[in-house]
């Protein structure tokens, strides 16, 4: 493990340090408000910013040129493949999937393969939606319960700054936030090619203090490949809230169900010589069936003098998957594997933010506790054909529980600087009790402290600078910190780290200068202790070495007119390990490059439209460098006409016909038949890949009522 020279914490602790006590300060003043001095206005929180569409006016409030809120008005414009794109609301972030319609998407940040959720944090409604110590790997972040249309808006932040951003937020969070009330009842439906079909059915009514908020989706979908995916989706929820003007409270519950088939990766070469179609798959019986229940309740409530937020939340989730990423290493049976688990997810969440004038000196002060336990039952890994079990390599039972406590300061020094100091720690205990080899058994715990900086200067011409610097972290599999020997070979192999640690630091501009035009400009680095890569024969992630990452992203929203909206998001990436050798530091399925632009049209006689490119590229597969996946390039077409109540939408998705790579990988794969690998030297490594889909029209019809 490498260590942190306590050098550097000393200067961040200080003045948290003072934080901390402030913060106590405070709470114990809030007993008695007559004897604190008013606020001043200029103390504006980013979460209680009202957002219609894109929140641009962020100067005064963000922590970093990084961060930023969109509204559901911005998102109704947006055409959606898929719900897992909304995180490619944070600039330079790209969803993909290589893998059924139900199973959680592929995600790629600075420079990150973050896999189904690794080092980037979602919460919804406060609820966690990244899963540790996960059946197909870690931090698996399934965002398929989630109804685009029912969101409200959607907070986002990069890097790891963030006192209140715990657990694989390293790269970055989101938090988003479901509305609290409908203005009018929606009915929607959508029918496209390839056997799509989706239906939403959203209202709310008042009942007594509060507003009770009911939506439904069902969703169909046979895609476009050989062995058709079958998929049925089925999401519900209800919301009750009261909402007044300084307090409120909120009681949410969720349902969703999946079923699918799906069609995984296979070799290029077999696509090349024309033995398996580009749409073709490898196993046609892969696919899964996976269910997520939810209940959780808010309460807030504000003041002149400070605010608190509490929620509480539980979870019932439970997952049954089969792939098959190598096809017939084993030329018996194949190499299809079965990832199972059913966790119950129980956790809480307190925040209390406290506003002062000291010395002259404008503050907030903010305290945190956020409480989480996962009960992991019946963790397993078997060895299937057809999805009939042949073998069970290991099940495990895990109890996962993890503490947060962190402190924040934001002080407004002068007229045009302000701090942001915060102090993070992190307290984790892992319990894993193994049905199939008790020497993989046992408990492990760690501790992280995590120091975070923030200078903030201006505005001078509507333009602030950032200087961000801050540690952070992801967790490991509980199953890698206790176990010795490897239950496929039997050899003996080395616990991994509870918990690896990263830093990073940024140099960033915000700038309003032009009328209509914000932009932001970031320079940033960023080291973690331990990489976190996909593994094709295990169907998981696991924990590789040392890493480093430096980029530049450039971020732009310009609304020259009250109809046309254009954006222009720019991220350039270096990523490499600093524990291997020159010629073998490519970190695989890094993306190097991710250019997004947009043009949104929307007229006063009810017309609108949405023109989007997403390109990223510049992927290396292996760590030599010799094996890359190509640019990818997307452009979606949306067209539409509201009257009064009524609209009708058009949505043509890779309007031209590209047929890249939606995601690809570089390892061992054996067709069927084959006794022995493709290469000259008898091995079968090679580039395994997904396409992106075809060109694709759908049509949604809607009413509001």
């Amino acid at each position: 493990m490498k260590k942190i020279p306590w050098a550097t914490l000393i200067k961040p602790c200080s003045l948290v340090g003072i934080g901390v006590y402030l913060s106590l300060h405070c709470m114990m003043a809030q007993a008695h408000p007559q004897q604190m001095p008013e606020p001043t206005e200029e103390l504006t929180q980013l979460d209680t910013v009202e957002v219609a569409g894109q929140a641009s006016d962020l100067i005064g409030i963000a922590a970093s040129a990084s961060q930023g809120v969109v509204g559901q008005e911005e998102l109704k414009y947006r055409p959606l493949a898929r719900v897992g794109e909304l995180v490619e609301i944070v600039p330079g972030a790209v969803a993909t999937q290589h893998s059924g319609s139900g199973k959680a998407n592929q995600y790629f940040l600075r420079g990150f393969n973050l896999d189904h959720g690794t080092d980037f944090s979602v919460t919804l409604d406060g609820i966690p939606m990244n899963m540790p110590s996960h059946a197909h790997g870690q931090g698996y972040l399934d965002l398929n319960s989630v109804i685009p249309e029912l969101i409200d808006k959607i907070e986002y932040g990069k890097g790891p700054y963030y006192a209140d951003a715990g657990d694989f937020s390293a790269a970055g969070y989101t938090k988003m936030h479901t509305l609290h009330k409908l203005s009018e009842g929606l009915l929607k439906v959508t029918g496209g090619e390839f056997g799509y079909y989706r239906g939403v059915l959203a209202n709310s009514r008042r009942i007594g203090d509060g507003d009770l908020l009911f939506g439904s989706e069902v969703n169909f979908y046979d895609g476009v490949w050989q062995q058709p995916e079958n998929a049925g989706k089925y999401n519900g929820m209800l919301r009750y809230t009261i909402d007044k003007d300084n307090w409120g409270l909120a009681v949410n519950g969720k349902a969703y169900h999946a079923t699918w088939t799906a069609t995984n990766q296979i070799p290029e070469r077999a696509i090349t010589e024309g033995l398996i179609g580009l749409y073709g798959t490898g196993d046609p019986s892969d696919g899964g069936i996976t269910s997520r229940y939810s209940l959780s309740g808010n309460a807030w409530n504000r003041n002149d003098h400070g605010k608190n937020d509490l929620n509480l939340y539980a979870v019932y989730s439970e997952l049954d998957l089969f792939s098959n990423f190598t096809g017939y290493i084993d030329t018996v049976h194949g190499d299809q594997i079965e990832q199972k688990e059913h966790r119950v997810q129980l956790g809480g969440n307190g925040e209390h933010t406290r506003y002062d004038r000291w010395f002259g000196i404008d503050t907030d002060t903010t305290v945190g506790l956020q409480v989480r336990h996962d009960d992991i039952n019946g963790l397993a890994l078997n060895h299937t054909q057809a999805r009939r079990l042949l073998s069970t390599v290991r099940v495990d039972d895990i109890r996962e529980t993890s503490v947060g406590l962190y402190a924040k300061n934001e002080a407004r020094w002068l007229e045009k600087f302000r701090s942001i100091a915060g102090l993070r720690g992190d307290f984790f205990a892992f319990d894993v009790h193994s049905r199939t080899l008790a020497a993989n058994s046992g408990s492990q715990d760690a501790t992280l402290i995590s120091p975070k900086l923030s200078l903030i200067a201006g505005p001078w011409l509507d333009t602030e600078l950032f200087l961000n610097m801050g540690y952070g972290y992801h967790s490991n599999d509980a199953r890698g910190t206790v176990t010795h020997t490897d239950p496929a070979t039997g050899e003996i192999v080395h616990p991994v780290t509870p918990l690896a640690r990263s830093r990073g630091a940024e140099l960033g501009l915000r700038s309003q200068t032009l009328p209509g035009l914000n932009s932001t400009l970031a320079l940033w680095w960023l080291e973690s202790q331990s990489e976190l890569v996909f593994v094709g024969d295990g169907g998981t992630t696991d924990a590789a070495g040392q890493s480093q990452r430096y980029g530049i992203e450039w971020t732009n929203d310009y609304k020259p007119t009250d109809w046309l909206t254009l954006e222009a998001d720019f991220a350039f990436t270096r990523a490499y390990f600093t524990d291997a050798p020159a010629a073998q530091s490519h970190i695989p399925n890094s993306v190097g490059r991710v250019i997004s632009l947009g043009a949104t049209v929307t007229d006063p006689s009810g017309l609108f439209g949405s023109l989007r490119l997403r390109h990223f590229g510049d992927v290396p597969l292996n760590r030599e460098g010799t094996a890359w996946a190509g640019d990818t390039s997307i452009v979606n077409l949306g067209l539409g006409y509201q009257h009064k109540a009524y609209k009708i939408e058009v949505d043509c998705f890779n309007l031209f016909g590209s047929t890249n790579n939606d995601i690809a990988y570089f390892y061992g794969y054996r067709l069927q038949g084959e006794t022995a690998g493709p290469n000259p030297d008898g091995s079968t490594d090679g580039i395994i890949k997904h396409p992106v889909e075809p060109r694709m029209v759908r049509v949604t019809a809607s009413v509001s009522f």
